[in-house]
């Protein structure tokens, strides 16, 4: 069985914004986020993971993911986690 590449979408519990990524394991992937291992995110930790898709191969992983870091993004992932984001 071939392994999934994931795309997912954290929280920050400091800011309250999202960040997109993507990555082939996800549960080590959020404990570097947690950590303050991603430069691009250390400054925003800690992180919750709110979302995330199983693609069965990279180039569609890639597309999802630009996708979700455009402005649609957004609106996509307010209504999909509607009820979680207003408690």
């Amino acid at each position: 069985m071939a392994r999934y590449c994931y795309v997912y979408v954290l929280r920050s519990l400091a800011d309250h914004q999202f960040y997109v990524g993507l990555t082939r394991d996800l549960r080590a992937r959020l404990q570097s986020h947690n950590k303050g291992l991603i430069a691009s995110t250390k400054r925003r930790i800690p992180f919750e993971l709110v979302y995330w898709e199983g693609c069965l191969n990279d180039s569609d992983a890639v597309q999802r993911e630009k996708y979700l870091k455009t402005a649609w993004r957004k609106r996509y992932i307010k209504t999909r986690l509607r009820r979680y984001l207003t408690g």
